[in-house]
């Protein structure tokens, strides 16, 4: 028996051996304990890894307005998810399915058959116009055991030495420099970031992906917990403003290129995110090398030069 996500005994059946493992992405991509509970289950002897997404509106961080964007939001949480398994030698499958997460968990119960479910979700995950528990719900639709990991971590939420950092960043989510950055603050005291990446230039989707994944993924090697997914087309201010509602969140980076115009600084995104939240704000120029102005600095702090 081995410890579940949330604090309770969580059993792994002796029947797991040769079966999949659906993990049921309803929120956002990633995890380090979904992460974490998938590389057990695989341990155990689970055969094979099944990721499986609703094409819905996230609760947080991305304002959805069109069909097409839910559909890419859902790519995106399968896909990233997919490429961190993959850096941490875990081959798996994907799919997206209906935008009603009840009929989409249906449907990955009969596409996969799985042996073991991971439910990633908001804490309380709900749905319908009774508002019914969709965990529980879950439980009631399938033979196997369903795990709820939830993306707001329950333990991390009572931890008051754990910092809960809002990164923005699409372009420089897999600078170098701001990945160090990031290891270096968790190393100092325990964090976890939530990465948001909203549209900027002409960067493809499938290459944010990428490289948000890249990043993910060197933050789970320190144990660092990160979840986050691109955003497509979602406006850089409104994503954020989403995301503060949904999240909590302690502190907010907001990071671009050095030595180049942002347009995010040039439309005034520091400021306006500086007027709906009292949280410290701090911008981290990527790509500065050793330059002393390279590292996060507040903003209106002395040595703070725009965007470089």
């Amino acid at each position: 028996m081995t410890e579940g996500p949330v604090g309770n005994p969580t059993e792994i059946p002796a029947d797991i051996e040769g079966g999949t493992v659906l993990a049921f992405l309803n929120e956002v991509a990633g995890g380090r304990k979904l992460l974490g509970r998938i590389r057990e289950l695989v341990d155990a002897g689970a055969g094979s890894i099944a990721l499986a997404a609703p094409q819905n509106q996230p609760a947080a961080g991305q304002i959805v307005v069109d069909v097409g964007e839910a559909r890419d939001a859902a790519l995106s949480r399968v896909e990233v998810t997919q490429e961190i398994l993959d850096d941490f030698g875990l081959n798996s499958v994907a799919a997206i399915f209906d935008p009603s997460s009840p009929l989409a968990f249906d449907d990955a119960v009969r596409a996969f058959a799985p042996a073991y479910v991971l439910f990633s979700s908001l804490p309380e995950a709900r749905f319908g116009l009774a508002r019914k528990d969709l965990i529980e719900w879950a439980r009631s639709r399938t033979d196997a055991p369903v795990e709820h990991v939830p993306v707001r971590i329950e333990d991390d939420a009572v931890r008051w030495d754990v910092t809960h950092t809002l990164v923005i960043a699409t372009q420089t989510v897999n600078s170098p420099d701001l990945v160090e950055h990031l290891e270096r603050l968790h190393s100092e005291k325990p964090h976890r970031f939530t990465f948001i990446s909203p549209a900027s230039g002409e960067i493809a989707r499938e290459e944010v992906c990428d490289r948000l994944a890249s990043t993910m993924a060197a933050l789970y090697r320190v144990e660092a917990d990160a979840t986050g997914q691109p955003m497509g087309g979602s406006e850089p201010f409104a994503a954020v403003r989403n995301a503060i509602e949904h999240y909590r969140v302690d502190d907010i980076l907001v990071s671009t290129l050095a030595g180049r115009e942002s347009k995010w600084l040039a439309d005034g995104l520091i400021e306006r995110i500086e007027e709906i939240t009292d949280d410290p704000v701090t911008h981290f120029e990527a790509g500065a090398g050793a330059r002393e102005t390279a590292g996060a600095v507040p903003v209106g702090a002395a040595g703070e030069g725009g965007e470089a």
